[in-house]
């Protein structure tokens, strides 16, 4: 390829991460893009000199757009500082819930910051069917899980409990903070 064309280890870091993702074998991507293993191999290995139209088909077979396979992958980081994300405060317990990141698109989960004071419990009705909810207690005690039996936890804790039962969350201690992951399963 010429200087402005994808370079080589871009298309190949690519092609092999698709191929991986959905459990191709090198034969088996090469039969279904039309082209021949050998070139699928090479491409893989950084070298070869890939036509639009190779690059097309391989994209069809792998079900991702051409794009995918052309353009360097760039790391997206998302940084929420202390004190600052969309805080939720609970109406009935001195406790809020930061959300720091939303389910993308074809994932399943939630993650929020909870900080809670003793003296008043968040329970929780039950939500959709197949929620589990995940915590690591980050400081503080709290009585964690399910309403009829919350465990307590602390520091570096960890508990799991289906989201579709009644559910609890009352702080022990002044200050508790956690790690909360909604999957929706």
């Amino acid at each position: 390829m010429n200087q402005r064309g994808a370079p080589l280890e871009v298309i190949a870091y690519s092609l092999r991460r698709e191929r991986e993702r959905i459990g191709l074998s090198l034969s088996e991507l090469a039969k279904r893009a039309g082209i021949a293993k050998s070139t699928l191999s090479q491409l893989e290995a950084g070298a070869g000199n890939p036509s639009v139209e190779t690059l097309w088909a391989l994209g069809v077979a792998l079900g991702v757009p051409f794009s995918r396979l052309v353009e360097p992958p760039t790391p997206k980081v998302q940084v929420i500082r202390a004190g600052e994300g969309p805080i939720v405060y609970s109406e009935r317990a001195d406790y809020t819930a930061t959300l720091l990141a939303s389910c993308p698109p074809h994932a399943r989960r939630d993650i929020y910051l909870i900080t809670a004071e003793p003296g008043s419990k968040r329970e929780s009705d039950p939500h959709m069917p197949g929620v589990i909810e995940h915590v690591v207690i980050a400081s503080g005690r709290a009585l964690v899980g399910l309403t009829d039996e919350p465990i307590e936890v602390g520091p570096g804790d960890y508990v799991a409990y289906p989201g579709d039962l009644p559910h609890v969350f009352e702080a022990l201690e002044a200050g508790t903070t956690a790690c909360m992951v909604s999957e929706h399963v």
